[in-house]
């Protein structure tokens, strides 16, 4: 018994030097960028790689999160349809109201806790379908920084508004300043710069272009699926 909890013990002390490591050799400080005319013109051409022009009149869409959270979003009237294990919230995100369908089987606080629920959700879910859309949302801050590999980085970061405003994030763009990643600062994240690929686009109808695969470390993917 007394051999079996030492090298418990042993095992224990060992993760958590190596979660130590982990945390030094993967964690890294926010880099501190340059605002200017110059950062909101990178910004432009980010968003201009991907057909922002045509998102902007993309009146509807519809997509899954990580094949848990189903949705389908007028963005004409900023209506949307949120669904998750048994339930569904029509969901206006501007005003954080909301309709619980079958609201009769719930109490007035159940009721304004899905409607938080699905709008915290669909924060989180949108960022993921349409993040470099979102550059010059209200809020929002635009600066150049530069990468490792001596290349120019965007960093937007949102002094406010969403569910955790104070986040900071670092475009990696490709030639066509098309993303292909994105560091993150971000107070739900463990780790500063924690990185996620943004890769395999979908053009949608009638033209944006959406990315469905989001991969950390090159194993957990944050999925986009059922695009329409």
């Amino acid at each position: 018994m007394k051999k079996t909890l030492r090298i418990a013990s042993i095992a224990f002390v060992a993760l958590i030097a190596l979660l130590f490591v982990f945390y030094l050799l993967k964690n890294e400080k926010e880099p501190e960028g340059q605002t200017g005319p110059e950062a909101d013109e990178l910004a432009m051409k980010m968003m201009e790689s991907l057909n922002y022009e045509v998102w902007q009149n993309t009146t509807h869409i519809g997509w899954t999160f990580k094949g848990i959270h189903h949705y389908e979003w007028n963005r004409q009237e900023h209506i949307v349809n949120v669904q998750w294990d048994e339930h569904e919230v029509i969901l206006n995100p501007t005003d954080k109201s909301g309709i619980v369908q079958s609201g009769e089987n719930y109490s007035s606080q159940q009721i304004n806790e899905l409607i938080e629920t699905a709008w915290n959700f669909f924060n989180n879910d949108s960022f993921w379908l349409c993040a470099p859309f979102k550059a010059f949302d209200p809020g929002t801050e635009r600066s150049i920084v530069q990468l490792k590999d001596g290349r120019q980085g965007l960093k937007v970061t949102y002094t406010s508004g969403g569910s955790t405003p104070g986040d900071s994030y670092v475009w990696i763009l490709d030639e066509n300043y098309r993303p292909v990643a994105v560091k993150m600062w971000v107070s739900i994240l463990p780790l500063g710069g924690m990185e996620f690929t943004w890769e395999n686009y979908k053009t949608i109808a009638p033209g944006a272009m959406i990315a469905q695969d989001h991969f950390l470390y090159g194993s957990v993917n944050i999925t986009i699926d059922s695009l329409r």
